[in-house]
């Protein structure tokens, strides 16, 4: 696990739910791709829109607005699905949108709010405050771990 307090800087990929900004560590990102044709398997958790086939290898998919209770996503042209690495195990995280890598540092990262809604608080590690941007961090491990 990264403990994104030590580091002096955190290189983090920027993306949208519902026009809020969430991040995750570039390191443990391994592509961001567009949607492709997603097979539905029967019998999963309601936020797994189904698996992929990614060069070869199948990747489950996470509706992140899903499984964050906050909705289902809506695809539309700018919906992007990033697919990151945990534990030897490929999983694509489905956004509204892939905004761009942010270098945050380390002062900007404060400890998750108390008013962060108890479904989400779970997800949220830490929140990066920049300038007039608010964005959340997400907690990888917990988002995955079902899969895992």
């Amino acid at each position: 696990m990264i403990d994104i307090a030590e580091q002096t800087e955190n290189k983090m990929i920027v993306f949208q739910l519902k026009g809020n900004e969430y991040a995750i560590p570039v390191q443990q990102v391994r592509a961001i791709e567009k949607v492709s044709y997603i097979t539905r398997v029967p019998r999963t958790a309601s936020f797994i829109k189904g698996v992929i086939n990614l060069r070869g290898v199948i990747v489950p998919i996470i509706d992140l607005q899903n499984r964050l209770g906050i909705g289902e996503i809506e695809i539309s042209e700018k919906t992007r699905v990033i697919i990151v690495s945990m534990d030897n195990i490929e999983v694509g995280l489905m956004v509204d949108l892939a905004n761009d890598v942010l270098d945050i540092p380390a002062e900007s990262i404060e400890p998750q709010p108390e008013v962060v809604d108890s479904i989400k608080a779970e997800f949220i590690s830490s929140v990066a405050n920049m300038d007039k941007r608010l964005i959340m961090i997400m907690s990888l491990e917990k988002i995955v771990s079902p899969l895992i």
